[in-house]
This record gives C-alpha cells, structure tokens and sequence, in this order.
C-alpha cells in the first residue's frame, strides 16, 4: 500500500464523469505524492471546489448537469487557481471555449499520465522567475510590482490569474523583443515541445480583456505580424 500523502501534499480536485478514468487518476496523483479529491458531475463540481480548496483543478469538458466549461467559468469567477482541462482531440471549439472560459492549460485523451504529471507540477510552480534586482516594470501606461505580484494602472490594480501575470511579466521583461508564440509557450508553460499556439492566442485575448483601455486597439500588448506579440511602449506617468 502506497504511503498517505503528508498534510502538506498539493491537493488536486478531479473532475469527471469517467469514475475510471478518476479512480486511476486518484492512484497516480497519490503515487506522486498529491492529495486527491473525486468528483463525478458538474452540478456538484463548485460545492466541491469550495469545501476542498484544492491547489490546482483537472476539469473534464464533458460533464452531466454543468458542462466543464460552465464550471471553469464558476471557479475563475472567483479564484485563479491553476485548472487543466481535460479534453477529447477533436474537441476543437470545446478546447477554445474553455481556454476562453479561464482553463490555464489543456490535455488531450487518451493521454500519457507522465505527461499530464508533467503539466500539473508546471502549473503549481510559478515558470516566470522574476529577477532579483527588479521588483517595477513598464509595459504601456501599467505598472508591475513584481514582489507584491501585482499590476496597476495609476490607483487601479488590475487582478490577474498566475498564469496571465507570467505572461505579462514575460513581455514586460524584454519589452523590445518580439516573441513568437512558441517562444511563450516555452517560457510561460513550460513545453519543451511543439505545441497548441491556440494557449497563447486565446490567454492574449483574456489578458487584453483585462488589461487594455481598448481590447480591439492593444496598446499593452501589441501584435506583430507574422511573428506574435511584445510589449506595449511604456508611459510616463
């Protein structure tokens, strides 16, 4: 019999109709040394979510009662913890949706458990390292304070998820390079591999929602063409 996990293990909840699927799940993630938590529908998915606490979401799309989509946006309502969806591959407009919904990150079925492992543990640890001798940067009229995690604009401070404030800080920290979405995908979550740039796509649009006066004219974070995005031009205060 494997070891209980300590009282300090990462606590994963699994959402899932496949009670299978799930009970393998719960095996591997204790096997790695998670706490894992089962929930088999979506109606119950935000209950469980709030009693459970847990570090980091797998969230199937397909779910009885609440679709996963739905629920995905339930919890970025009010959170921003880490959430991996899990998908079918020919999911194609699913796996944009929940991306669009708030989801970090996506794994196709039938997947490789070591690679999903791979996927959560990038996602519990922060990718983007801020360096130790810079704690402001500017990228248009915003400042990020990169000890105290934060991003304003003058008074207003702009709340992020994890992911969407890597991904700014990223930017922020080479402001005059352009960065191909590759490069993003490497740098923000962690894929050492060709990948889905639809990660990087959709997140861009999520943060400009949130960051730019105008989403439709970026000033933040601006397009270059046939290449990917860099960083605004900072502002004088």
């Amino acid at each position: 019999m494997s070891e209980a996990p300590r009282a300090s293990a990462p606590r994963i909840l699994v959402v899932d109709d496949d009670e299978a699927l799930a009970e393998m799940l719960h095996i591997v993630l204790g096997s790695e040394g998670f706490d894992a938590r089962l929930c088999h529908d979506g109606a119950s998915a935000l209950d469980a979510f709030r009693d459970y606490r847990p570090d980091l979401v797998l969230l199937d799309l397909m779910l009885p009662g609440r679709d996963g989509v739905d629920v995905c946006r339930d919890i970025r309502a009010t959170s921003g913890v880490p959430i991996v969806m899990l998908t079918a591959k020919s999911d194609t407009i699913d796996v944009v949706d929940g991306l669009s919904a708030g989801a970090d990150d996506y794994v196709a079925k039938p997947f490789k458990t070591q690679e999903l492992i791979a996927r959560i543990k990038t996602r519990l640890r922060r990718h983007v390292t801020p360096e130790p001798d810079v704690e402001n940067l500017r990228i248009g009229d915003l400042v990020i304070r990169v000890n105290e995690h934060t991003v304003r604009r003058g008074e207003e401070e702009i709340t992020l998820t994890p992911l969407e404030f890597d991904l700014l800080l990223a930017l922020a920290r080479r402001p005059r390079q352009a960065f191909t979405r590759e490069v993003l995908l490497e740098e923000v979550w962690g894929y050492r591999h060709a990948s889905d740039t639809r990660l990087v796509n959709v997140h861009v649009q999520r943060l400009r929602s949130k960051v730019e006066k105008d989403p439709e004219r970026p000033e933040i974070i601006v397009t270059v063409r046939g290449v990917g995005y860099r960083a605004g031009e900072p502002k004088s205060a």
